[in-house]
């Protein structure tokens, strides 16, 4: 399996998936820690992918994502964006309906 095989795997199998730096528990950077505060603020379980860990997913998730930046927040197949933008979702209460509705139906 190639490796934008194996991201469009992890994307289709997991309603929440965050890439990012590190882990959820041990961010290595501060963008990849706030993503990871907002995304466990909004209360469901979701998958992580270290890219430090994962060089070849570092290097092609960004071609396949059309996305240059990490952490990268994908719900329900689609990209979602980064820390900015997952900040701001989340203040104007608008990630956390859409990170359910994503593990909802994946329950269903």
């Amino acid at each position: 399996m190639d490796i934008i095989d194996t991201i469009k795997e992890q994307i289709t199998n997991n309603p929440v998936i965050l890439y990012m730096k590190g882990s959820p528990n041990a961010p290595q950077c501060g963008f990849s820690a706030r993503a990871a505060q907002v995304v466990m603020a909004c209360g469901e379980k979701f998958a992580y992918v270290d890219i430090l860990q994962n060089p070849e997913i570092r290097a092609n998730l960004p071609k396949y994502a059309n996305w240059p930046t990490f952490p990268q927040l994908w719900v329900g197949g689609e990209l979602v964006g980064g820390s900015d933008i997952l900040a701001e979702m989340f203040e104007k209460g608008e990630l956390q309906p859409l990170i359910k509705a994503a593990v909802g139906k994946a329950e269903a």
